[in-house]
């Protein structure tokens, strides 16, 4: 039996302390227009198709009950009382097979914590979230989701000006972050940080053994997971401050995001990353410095006595480098069409990475030609076939585990700022040309040179849209 699409909104959310949570309403826009649906995330949610003024906020569907949530944050390494400035949550959307998914409106206006800002949003950073949040669920890494993007009539004015207004509809797991338990540490309030504890395990990891540290490990397995999906694809996050890691382990906030396409762990996007603190090679031990902020945070639920729970925060921390280059070098191996593992698997990677450095070689496209064994013999693909013949399985084998490990496309970001360019002046055409191409990136076998050839201006950019 089909069920009948209908928002089934829940509030588990709100029964935590108060101190995580404000109730407040969007702000009505002046004229909401749909400019982009996703109709199967809309199937896999269960959701209606409504109309365009559900998703800026004018209208509520049934069952709301929108609130802003309440969270700290590191950002750049310097800790600061934040919130939901421009983002509301409308509840948890229950679908058909039984899941849990947040819905929250992004752009919505301006909440108690927007700190003097509009709480709106512009259409260009707004269409960028899409694109990337579905370009990354093509790529099988665990993302926030992207169900709509409406404009509302009104501009918001940057420091470029005036820019047409829009709000995005965002899907997650949860919106619970390492700021939400630094939020409640900075409140000195144990109990509400054992709620939310329990809130987090009971939400994403019911399975585990009801104690903070099993908790903890099970965050940092996932982020430890999370990030060497990142580096296999060559995906620079741009802003990884401890309130834009979620402890789902999904991938959230796609602001100065971007791919990296010459192989140097220097890359760096962000325009206000002057120092290169989230430089692509420095996010395995920045998501670890993440976690070292969160077990601070949980320091009162590890164990009554002081220097025990010191001590145990110390012994979780440095699992998670182990446990990412566990997880980045399986990956690298699938990359390879490694199926055994040698003791000699780790040189060969880095010898090929740092050859790539040196000649500039794009990453995807690397990779993509030793998938279809179009690149060109040299010292090192010697070692390599060597390395192959020691294994049992066929080259045909080999073949398909790399081709369903190394993209043919990502997002290049050349493509992305035309597409958003020219949505922004209302040309939808090379968006939906865009997305099209990027949610089937393992598709070797589509030769489309204008989406796979690097094309990223020298000193390109980024900027986070607030």
């Amino acid at each position: 039996m089909i069920s009948t699409p209908a928002w089934r909104l829940e509030h588990t959310y709100t029964r935590l302390p108060g101190l995580f949570f404000t109730e407040v309403e969007p702000t009505p826009v002046e004229m909401p227009q749909m400019v982009i649906f996703n109709e199967a995330l809309a199937d896999e949610l269960g959701l209606p198709r409504d109309d365009a003024a559900v998703y800026a906020g004018n209208k509520l569907p049934s069952g709301a009950r929108p609130i802003a949530q309440a969270y700290a944050g590191h950002q750049y390494a310097n800790f600061t009382g934040l919130g939901d400035g421009r983002a509301i949550l409308l509840g948890e959307q229950i679908t058909p097979d039984g899941g849990r998914f947040d819905i929250q409106l992004k752009g919505p206006g301006p909440t108690p914590y927007s700190r003097r800002g509009d709480g709106r949003a512009a259409l260009g950073p707004m269409l960028r979230e899409y694109l990337i949040s579905e370009a990354m669920y093509a790529l099988g890494i665990p993302t926030t989701r992207s169900l709509a993007v409406v404009t509302t009539g009104e501009n918001v004015w940057r420091q470029d000006g005036g820019l047409p207004g829009a709000v995005l509809t965002r899907v997650a797991a949860s919106h619970i972050r390492v700021g939400t338990f630094e939020w409640a540490a900075a409140h000195r309030d144990v109990e509400a940080l054992r709620a939310l504890a329990e809130h987090t395990r009971q939400r994403h990891y019911p399975a585990i053994e009801n104690t903070a540290m099993a908790l903890f490990e099970a965050i940092s397995e996932h982020q430890a997971r999370l990030l060497a999906q990142w580096m296999l694809v060559g995906f620079v996050h741009g802003v990884m401050n401890t309130d834009n890691m979620a402890l789902s382990g999904e991938t959230i906030d796609y602001g100065p995001c971007a791919f990296m396409e010459a192989y140097d762990p220097a890359t760096v996007f962000s325009s206000i990353d002057r120092n290169g603190r989230y430089a692509y090679g420095n996010q395995p031990p920045i998501a670890q410095w993440n976690l070292a902020r969160l077990a601070e945070a949980m320091l009162p639920l590890f164990h009554d006595d002081e220097e025990k729970t010191v001590e145990i925060a110390n012994d979780l921390i440095p699992k998670f480098e182990e446990r990412f280059k566990h997880h980045w070098l399986a990956g690298m191996r699938a990359k390879l069409g490694l199926f055994t593992e040698e003791a000699e698997d780790a040189v060969l990677i880095e010898d090929l990475l740092t050859q790539m450095k040196e000649s500039g070689a794009d990453f995807t496209n690397t990779f993509a030609a030793l998938s279809t064994g179009s690149s060109e013999q040299d010292a090192w693909q010697s070692r390599w076939q060597t390395r192959l013949a020691k294994q049992p399985q066929s080259r045909g084998e080999v073949e398909q585990l790399m081709r369903r490990s190394n993209p043919a496309f990502i997002p290049r970001n050349h493509k992305v700022e035309e597409a958003l360019a020219a949505a922004t002046g209302g040309d939808l055409k090379p968006l939906h040309a865009l997305l099209a191409v990027i949610t089937r990136p393992w598709d070797h076998d589509q030769k489309l040179p204008e989406y796979s050839n690097p094309g990223s201006p020298v000193g390109y950019k980024t900027f986070c849209g607030t």
